[in-house]
């Protein structure tokens, strides 16, 4: 696997945040990933047009996007400062629904070099394609 440790990570994310009842992550994370392109569509947001989803301890996690600027109105969004110091990163390129296997293998690999990973975990959404075997999804683990 092509697994690579990288240093300062920075994003300021807007979007909301929930729990993953019964760890149901996709449900959780397509749920609040709605509310928000609601909320940034009805408010006419300018983007970067990327989804990105933080997962945090006790099921916690947040769909966000960066804006281009700071919304200049009232709006429901949160804000989500996201740094990570050092990381590891991968791209996953395939179905959506096989980033959690990807996943176990990486972490597995990190394991088996000694490297530990702390809270949060990201994944970052490219642009869509209806070929779901180009879908790339950047997956970054905050190491401690």
């Amino acid at each position: 696997m092509d697994i690579v440790i990288r240093e300062n990570y920075s994003a300021d994310l807007y979007g909301y945040a929930g729990v993953a009842v019964n760890r149901n992550w996709a449900d959780t994370g397509m749920s609040l990933m709605n509310k928000m392109w609601q909320e940034v569509k009805s408010n006419h947001l300018k983007h970067k047009g990327i989804n990105i989803w933080v997962y945090e301890e006790k099921d916690r996690m947040f769909a966000g996007v960066e804006l281009e600027t700071p919304p200049q109105m009232e709006t429901t969004l949160e804000l989500k400062k996201i740094h990570l110091p050092r990381y590891a990163y991968y791209k996953h390129v395939g179905p959506y629904n096989k980033i959690g296997e990807t996943c176990s293998k990486v972490l597995n690999e990190l394991n088996q070099k000694w490297i530990k990973t702390q809270w949060p975990y990201l994944e970052i959404y490219g642009h869509w394609t209806e070929d779901a075997s180009k879908l790339e999804t950047e997956l970054l683990w905050c190491l401690l």
